[in-house]
């Protein structure tokens, strides 16, 4: 898995609990995806063991995880 020097020394530091699997889920198999103003890419998938959506941020390639954190505000769009 491919991620930024930002994800490896701030967001990890931060929050060591993040698991390489569910990045990779949120990436392979993501709930929604939404495309921000600079181009990154928002993944979202759920994580039983919380029972909360973590949302999983990458560059523009889809593929270099640039932040994951769970997020609270998050409402499932209806399909």
């Amino acid at each position: 898995m491919n991620t930024t020097n930002y994800f490896q020394n701030k967001v990890l530091r931060e929050r060591p609990y993040l698991q390489e699997k569910w990045l990779e889920e949120a990436i392979a198999h993501p709930l929604e995806v939404v495309t921000q103003p600079n181009g990154r890419l928002r993944h979202w998938t759920f994580i039983e063991e919380f029972q909360k959506y973590l949302r999983v941020i990458t560059l523009e390639d889809g593929e270099t995880v640039h932040n994951a954190f769970f997020d609270r505000g998050y409402k499932r769009r209806k399909q």
